[in-house]
């Protein structure tokens, strides 16, 4: 999947990316958790979600060998957009991108550095960056 590039032809997207274990803010509009595993440590109340789309969340083995010794970001966010391709993950990115252009969207992680993380990768296929 290549780089999203602004259409001029769509509604802008509003999406931002916070940390899930952040209190929600009035302006967060719809509340995301693009995480695979349940954030540590966060009660389910407490997060405050309105979806968690598992189709949009890297696989389970694309997180493992990320976070292993040979995981680098440039080969992760060519593997990953290439799992934003598939079917099911571009189904939900469109409805994803369909939602932020009526409102806001919180895109949620418990990533310490979102700009390295799977959400950077979603904020451009989102055409939000």
């Amino acid at each position: 999947m290549p780089h999203a590039t602004p259409d001029s032809s769509r509604p802008p997207v509003r999406v931002r990316v916070r940390r899930v274990y952040e209190p929600p803010e009035p302006d967060d509009g719809l509340r995301v958790l693009v995480d695979r595993l349940w954030p540590r440590g966060l009660a389910k109340a407490d997060a405050h979600l309105d979806e968690w789309p598992k189709s949009l969340t890297p696989s389970n083995e694309l997180r493992r060998w990320y976070h292993g010794p040979d995981g680098e970001f440039a080969e992760f966010r060519h593997r990953y957009e290439q799992e934003l391709a598939a079917p099911d993950a571009a189904e939900a990115l469109a409805r994803l991108r369909a939602r932020a252009a009526e409102g806001p969207v919180t895109l949620l992680t418990a990533a310490k550095d979102p700009s390295v993380s799977h959400t950077a990768v979603l904020m451009e296929a989102l055409g939000a960056q």
